[in-house]
């Protein structure tokens, strides 16, 4: 079976992005994947510095890496912060990149060769676009192959209704098919 960590970059209470996330988590799995949420906010993650890595590597990012290496694909949702990705998702990203025990200092063991799909859902009438750029980038550095397909929710404040589902069928229709490929692509990658 085809394992999928779906990572969401906001951890507010009622934020559109964990809606987003929850329901591509379910399409997901529809499709035949083990899902793994990660909770950001379940993980003590200090900022990322070289020495604090030299000094000790926190345990909860030595988690986070294993986690994300059992993996054969990702899908992160991220919000918009200024126009790019928030500090707490970035960090994430940063831990899980470091080497550990005895890999070599770009072994990228939690990303590289894998499947990625992008998503977000702003207020704003774009969608997140300028974050999903940035995050499109970050995850194309690290050696991840990131799909073409990407979801953005604009207008998010409208977007949901009381249950967390969309109310328009077009983007709900996107995180449906953007699930169904990644599955597919990490499936193949995989093999």
């Amino acid at each position: 079976m085809t394992r999928i960590a779906v990572i969401v970059g906001s951890t507010r209470d009622g934020s559109f992005n964990r809606a987003l996330g929850a329901l591509a988590a379910a399409r997901l799995a529809a499709h035949g994947a083990d899902v793994t949420v990660v909770d950001l906010a379940a993980l003590d993650l200090p900022i990322y510095t070289a020495a604090l890595e030299a000094d000790a590597f926190p345990a909860d990012a030595l988690k986070l890496k294993d986690l994300l290496a059992a993996q054969d694909g990702l899908l992160v949702v991220s919000p918009e912060y200024n126009g790019s990705i928030p500090a707490l998702l970035k960090n994430a990203i940063d831990w899980a990149s470091r080497p550990t025990s005895d890999e070599g200092p770009v072994a990228l063991t939690a990303f590289r060769g894998k499947a990625a799909a992008i998503m977000g859902a702003s207020i704003s009438p774009f969608g997140g676009i300028r974050g999903l750029t940035h995050l499109r980038q970050i995850l194309g550095t690290i050696q991840m192959l990131v799909i073409p397909d990407q979801v953005l929710v604009p207008n998010a404040h409208a977007a949901f209704d009381e249950a967390g589902q969309l109310r328009e069928p077009l983007p709900a229709s996107l995180v449906d098919m953007t699930a169904a490929r990644l599955v597919a692509v990490a499936k193949a990658l995989a093999a």
